[in-house]
């Protein structure tokens, strides 16, 4: 079964969404990474370690990535859940991103939670 140029715009849309998801997960400092009190709290090295979780993280599934975009991932650390988020807003932080697949009108931002935090 063939795909229509609608089905396969859309998949190379995710495919370009998800490279940039990644892209910026394995690298913060290109976007801005910002944590909850709940990770603030944590000493330095737990707050480290998490963050080495959050970057090197790559158990996406159905259950946590339905859109295959790699924009949300769980980690435990120490028997605590957090949960990791990419969002997605225009240049100025203002608003939505309007084309999150385009990164010269995208700004990306990980936000680093603790699960009861959500």
């Amino acid at each position: 079964m063939t795909s229509s140029p609608d089905q396969q715009a859309a998949v190379d849309t995710t495919a370009t969404i998800r490279s940039l998801n990644d892209a910026f997960r394995r690298n913060p400092t290109a976007g801005r990474a910002v944590i909850t009190p709940g990770v603030s709290s944590l000493p330095h090295d737990r707050r480290l370690a998490l963050l080495m979780a959050v970057v090197g993280f790559t158990a996406f599934d159905a259950g946590n990535d339905p859109y295959n975009e790699h924009d949300f991932g769980a980690v435990e650390q120490n028997g605590v859940s957090y949960f990791w988020k990419i969002d997605y807003y225009d240049l100025d932080y203002n608003m939505g991103s309007p084309d999150p697949a385009n990164p010269h009108v995208t700004r990306r931002v990980l936000t680093i939670m603790r699960a009861d935090e959500y």
